[in-house]
């Protein structure tokens, strides 16, 4: 079940690992009330790190984006998965092997940085091949890292998100290409550096260490995000508190309905629930109620007080997922359709 805070999250906890895309920015344009709330909990001494499954930027010019948003923003303060999978690709393979690297100058720049040694093509017999995304992949691009793997070079990528929000809408991610790649070759990925892995949590709060250089502890962690496949479930993977908030992919009938592994600790609006306290939902006579909104399943029906509030939603989580763990089967449940105001 949810839980809940007598004070405002960004006091209840120490560092945020906030996403990117659908959390602070879609695409170019700022999210609203992002880049406010996010000076605010700065203000009351809460650290912000952006971590995020896009593999195509440098980690300065997502920097100077944010400082366009008005945000005190340090380039180590981005957390991007290029950054952790050339990391891991350093772990696996000798130094000085060679690596195909399909994806952004950005990625490049981090596998070199390992002190690998990038490759174009599949001629070049690569070792290990590493997969990200950038808008201007091309399909004999696609073609090289198909033929390198299927060479048995082993297989990374940054992360498997299928979709990204964009300024138009939703767009095909980097999970989308990965698939491309899969469907050619039968060969899945050895591993990835993006969420629903925690290791880009865990490099997080490693670089925001303490004075006496220990991470910050898992429990002073609260991960933010708009997937609950990538973003949520990497915090209940690694052991992270989580925030879902409603501005990018997931919708309410998706968190209602998502199994345990997928739930989130707390849910707001937007960002602006980074800075109050996250209400109580208490079960009681068979309903679930948040503050002055109720909700409960009945036969094969949820029925909900306030389909406005976000209080609303929050108890028909509640009563949603307590029946679905109860051994009930919730997929024919009747869902209302909330309209949060």
């Amino acid at each position: 079940m949810l839980k809940s805070t007598n004070q405002p999250l960004s006091e209840a906890y120490s560092l945020a690992l906030l996403d990117l895309d659908g959390v602070v920015y879609r695409g170019k344009n700022p999210v609203e009330h992002a880049a406010k709330n996010i000076r605010k909990a700065e203000s009351l001494g809460m650290t912000v790190e952006y971590t995020t499954n896009n593999s195509s930027r440098l980690q300065a010019v997502v920097a100077d984006q944010l400082k366009g948003f008005d945000l005190d923003v340090e380039s180590w303060q981005v957390i991007t998965s290029s950054v952790v999978a050339a990391r891991m690709v350093a772990r696996a393979v000798p130094e000085g092997s060679k690596v195909f690297v399909l994806g952004a100058q950005h990625l490049r720049e981090e596998v070199a940085k390992q002190g690998l040694k990038v490759v174009d093509s599949a001629e070049a017999q690569p070792v290990a091949a590493i997969q990200g995304w950038y808008p201007d992949m091309s399909w004999n691009e696609m073609a090289q890292i198909a033929y390198a793997v299927e060479h048995g070079a082993t297989y990374f990528v940054t992360n498997r998100d299928l979709t990204i929000p964009r300024e138009l809408g939703i767009a095909p991610g980097c999970g989308s290409m990965i698939m491309a790649v899969i469907n050619a070759t039968g060969v899945e990925p050895v591993s990835s550096a993006g969420k629903p892995e925690s290791a880009m949590y865990d490099e997080a709060r490693i670089l925001a260490a303490h004075d006496d250089g220990e991470p910050v502890d898992k429990e002073q962690c609260l991960a933010i995000g708009d997937r609950l496949d990538t973003d949520i479930e990497a915090g209940n993977r690694g052991g992270y508190d989580s925030l879902a908030v409603l501005t990018g992919v997931t919708d309410p009938r998706e968190l209602m309905f998502a199994p345990a592994y997928l739930r989130p600790t707390y849910i707001a609006k937007d960002l602006r629930g980074l800075n109050e306290p996250a209400p109580e939902v208490v079960h009681d006579e068979g309903a679930w109620l948040c503050r002055d909104a109720k909700a409960r399943v009945d036969g094969d029906r949820l029925y909900v007080t306030d389909i406005t509030s976000v209080d609303g939603l929050r108890a028909a989580c509640c009563a949603v997922w307590a029946a679905a763990d109860s051994g009930r089967d919730v997929s024919g449940v009747i869902v209302p359709k909330f309209r949060i105001s």
